[in-house]
């Protein structure tokens, strides 16, 4: 028998991922990810429009001649960017009529740390605001666009603290142990639509975001503090992303899995 030089289709070949924080980080990560995985990729971003232009040039660069990803601003706090968001992702790609996955990534972290006790008010509300509301209006649009299309993967990002219950981490704990309930009560109410809800909680991971008012001492002593030895990377929590986006990953739903190393 003659062989044949078919290669091989992608896993997520012809589906559209939303991704929420995706200029930078483990968002951008997971983008890149998605992306050589097959998926065209809508890459959300709240005010760095360099980086998210930058990485939609480099995932078109590299994929294919048509395009595969495209930069897309919003406040995912507002539910009017929200389903502008999703909107834009419906018409973006080329044979693409509507989302697949969502990613919801975006997030924020006080850099100073404060005690509970010390934790303005507007502080506070900045961390749910993002962190909390973003997730259920990015969830919400979700499980509303993807049970239509007949199915799809959701999947939100909370945090290992949320395990650790760290002090100088109140409201950042706080909101993301909002995310975790909520992603497991939308995997139970997604029943019969083919769209699974999972959380991923990542520990200790080397991005800008965690760097944010740590020292080098800082940063040494976590790594140690980890089984592996060392802080996590963006592309080990996207490796995790990926495959719970697969069809690979269709019978995970309504869990967190916390990614970490040992960490938690």
């Amino acid at each position: 028998m003659a062989a044949t030089n078919t290669e091989p289709v992608l896993p997520l070949a012809g589906r559209v991922a939303i991704v929420t924080g995706a200029s930078r980080g483990i968002g951008r990560a997971i983008a890149l990810h998605l992306a050589s995985l097959g998926a065209s990729v809508v890459l959300c971003y709240a005010s760095n429009s360099a980086q998210a232009d930058l990485l939609a040039s480099e995932i078109n660069s590299s994929y294919s001649s048509s395009p595969r990803a495209v930069a897309v601003r919003a406040d995912v706090s507002d539910p009017a960017d929200v389903k502008s968001l999703f909107d834009r992702a419906e018409s973006a790609f080329a044979g693409a009529a509507a989302p697949h996955i969502l990613v919801a990534c975006a997030g924020v972290l006080d850099p100073k740390y404060p005690s509970i006790a010390n934790t303005a008010v507007e502080d506070w509300d900045a961390a749910f605001s993002v962190n909390a509301r973003g997730a259920f209006l990015c969830c919400r649009e979700a499980a509303q666009r993807l049970a239509r299309g007949g199915g799809g993967r959701i999947v939100t990002v909370s945090s290992s603290l949320v395990g650790v219950l760290q002090p100088g981490y109140g409201a950042y704990t706080a909101s993301k142990a909002a995310v975790e309930a909520m992603t497991r009560v939308l995997a139970k109410e997604l029943r019969g639509t083919g769209v699974t809800a999972n959380c991923v909680a990542p520990g200790p991971t080397a991005t800008d975001l965690f760097f944010a008012g740590k020292s080098e001492e800082d940063l040494r002593r976590m790594a140690q503090a980890n089984p592996m030895g060392r802080l996590g990377k963006p592309e080990d929590v996207a490796a995790l992303v990926g495959f719970l986006c697969t069809d690979a990953g269709g019978w995970v739903n309504g869990q967190v899995v916390r990614v970490n190393g040992g960490f938690v």
